[in-house]
């Protein structure tokens, strides 16, 4: 009878002593190596010391153990092939029919910022991904096992014998996905470009979507290592489950509210539809802020997705029962960092199919991923970009262009409009309130600047006598500056740096309306 061997050398060692003992059962002899063989010894398990196996001890600190002639020669040679059945007999090559391996924490060490660069180059791991990519190549013969959560099903499919080519080929694909997540962690951190000549994206899947942007659509999140990111620590507690969109609005919500420290700016909340805001507001509590944002736009609302910087608490959940009761509209999701108890139960009352989640606290400073860049996609490939952040740092770079100067109030609410706008869909336009720190009118998504002027002032109505109009980017005419003075418009803040800047600049001080350059754009696609 032929030794079966199978080697298992995991850094995490869940689930590993039960595993090892299917195979054990199995008449498999393991291989081990250091901490995993200590921890099955200490167990019960037999285990051969893979010296016993290379012949050499293990050295340099633990660098060198498992790579050797003997291991990698035993999972990579074919085993219906009579050159290498021969050629392994001759050199006294053990089989090694099962890898069971798992990499040093790369990720959870260079989760600190401040990592020493010899800490962090000692959690690379050298031995595990060359068994793996070995036995990955094999898998013909070899099973290759990365997860823990697989050991269950592994243990079933050879226990049962039911462990197929398309089984061992799916194992496989998941070893080299793993591999290449790894990887490409240490590229991210000894690199020193932002847009390397090669790039792969590392993304652990979290959460399998309800569908896709259509019902048609399937869709998963996955979350790059080491972020900041709020969907890491998402939770239901009630109502429907996410879609592509939902997801996508309540991160729109995401980048609009986290713009606003509550313990600074004051509590954040926004509506959002189609993954743009209908409404943004601030107020000295949630309740407030809540309030204005439906204000903001209350027919749009309609169906949106609610996002807040600050705990739900009783008295802003009744916002949302008023809004049912009194404009018979309905709310589809909720986020949040917490909620109150009596505030979750009143909702759940309130809409039985409204999504209710809760993401914890929000990260403001930017992710600790080196280099973190935004993604799009295009056909065949993507575009990288750094993100648009650091949005107050440009404040002291405005330049007032008129021979009206803007109030201290007026740049005050320049300032809060031009964080507003830095997240809603361009071409953009929005009028803020005179007074209130939230939006009265959003014109956004149109192709025409114009056009985009003209429905922010007519969704501002009346609000628009001594109101703030802000632009994405600069007026090509004068034309947007004579509607807002028609509509009352008090002050205006664009980019500036159109060739007919001075058009608009003389319209401006012709209508006694102050206005100020922040010589940077604020497109959000």
């Amino acid at each position: 009878m032929i030794t079966k061997y199978a080697l298992v050398s995991v850094f995490d060692k869940s689930g590993i002593v039960d595993f090892a003992e299917v195979l054990v059962r199995l008449d498999y002899k393991i291989i081990s190596t250091g901490g995993t063989a200590k921890v099955l010894k200490e167990s019960g398990i037999n285990v051969v010391p893979i010296q016993e196996i290379t012949g050499n001890p293990e050295s340099f600190d633990g660098r060198m153990k498992t790579i050797s002639f003997q291991i990698e020669s035993g999972i990579l040679f074919r085993r219906n092939n009579p050159i290498h059945q021969k050629q392994a007999k001759q050199l006294g090559i053990k089989p090694i029919d099962i890898v069971v391996c798992n990499l040093y924490p790369f990720e959870e060490t260079t989760k600190d910022p401040k990592v020493a660069l010899s800490k962090a180059i000692e959690s690379i791991d050298v031995g595990g991904p060359t068994m793996i990519r070995a036995a990955a190549k094999n898998f013909h013969d070899v099973l290759v096992v990365v997860d823990p959560n697989d050991y269950d099903n592994a243990s079933k499919l050879l226990k049962e014998k039911t462990l197929t080519h398309d089984l061992r080929q799916k194992f496989a694909g998941k070893a080299f996905y793993h591999l290449s997540y790894y990887d490409s962690q240490i590229g991210k951190f000894l690199g020193e470009e932002t847009f390397p000549e090669e790039i792969p994206i590392p993304g652990k899947k979290i959460l399998d979507l309800r569908y896709g942007e259509n019902p048609h659509q399937k869709a998963s999140l996955y979350i790059q290592p080491n972020s900041n990111s709020i969907f890491t620590n998402l939770k239901k507690l009630w109502g429907r489950d996410l879609s592509w969109l939902n997801l996508t609005d309540i991160n729109a919500g995401m980048e609009s509210v986290k713009l606003f420290n509550p313990s600074k700016d004051g509590k954040a909340a926004v509506i959002i539809k189609h993954n743009s805001p209908c409404g943004i507001a601030l107020g000295s509590n949630i309740k407030q802020a809540l309030q204005r944002a439906i204000d903001g736009d209350p027919e749009s609302a309609f169906g949106g997705i609610i996002v807040l910087n600050w705990q739900m608490d009783m008295e802003s959940a009744k916002i949302i029962g008023n809004f049912k009761n009194e404009k018979k509209a309905n709310i589809d999701i909720i986020a949040c960092p917490e909620i109150e108890k009596n505030a979750l139960e009143y909702l759940k009352v309130v809409r039985k199919s409204m999504g209710i989640y809760t993401f914890g606290n929000i990260k403001y400073q930017i992710s600790n991923i080196k280099c973190q860049t935004n993604i799009r996609w295009v056909d065949g490939g993507f575009i990288t970009q750094t993100q648009d952040n650091n949005i107050d740092d440009s404040f002291n770079k405005w330049t007032v262009v008129t021979k009206t100067k803007p109030t201290k109030k007026q740049i005050e609410q320049m300032k809060i409009a031009w964080k507003f706008i830095s997240r809603i869909k361009s071409n953009s336009v929005i009028v803020v309130d005179k007074n209130l720190p939230m939006t009265r009118g959003i014109g956004c998504g149109q192709t025409s600047r114009l056009r985009s002027t003209r429905i922010a002032l007519s969704q501002a109505g009346n609000f628009t006598k001594g109101g703030i109009l802000a632009s994405d980017s600069f007026f090509p005419f004068d034309d947007s500056v004579k509607l807002a003075e028609k509509h009352g418009i008090s002050a205006i803040v664009q980019q500036g740096g159109s060739i007919n800047d001075k058009l608009s600049i003389d319209a401006a001080d012709k209508a006694g309306i102050s206005m100020v350059f922040t010589g940077r754009r604020a497109f959000w696609h």
